[in-house]
């Protein structure tokens, strides 16, 4: 005999009592149910953004600034090319390991503020 079961997934809308339909067609559920979503996925999307983003300004800004070693420019700049490599394996690591969003990116701007000042006076921008 066939059962008359069927999945809950499956049942049509109008299956729900009137109170809850209600409920799930106010905007205040919809409302919530998306501030529910923005912080389960909120700090992982930060951190993605951190590792992608940040990473690569801190391998920008650690290859800029291998050319203010005392090195044959032609040395320094492969130099900044390698270490940019392992500075942004680093920074990446670093933005998952970090024990929330916040750290994460704590732990990015201190990291970029040496380089920074040295590759400030490599780059040729005046203040």
């Amino acid at each position: 005999m066939v059962s008359d079961w069927v999945p809950s997934c499956a049942m049509p809308f109008s299956y729900f009592p009137t109170a809850s339909r209600r409920r799930l067609e106010s905007g205040r559920a919809r409302i919530s149910a998306v501030i529910a979503m923005g912080r389960r996925w909120g700090p992982l999307a930060s951190r993605l953004v951190a590792a992608v983003l940040g990473g690569y300004a801190l391998a920008a800004l650690s290859s800029v600034a291998a050319l203010a070693l005392p090195i044959d420019r032609s040395q320094a700049v492969l130099t900044g090319m390698l270490l940019s490599f392992l500075v942004y394996a680093l920074a990446v690591v670093w933005v998952f390991a970090a024990r929330s969003a916040a750290r994460a990116w704590a732990g990015m701007a201190i990291a970029a503020l040496p380089l920074a000042l040295a590759a400030w006076p490599v780059s040729g921008l005046a203040w």
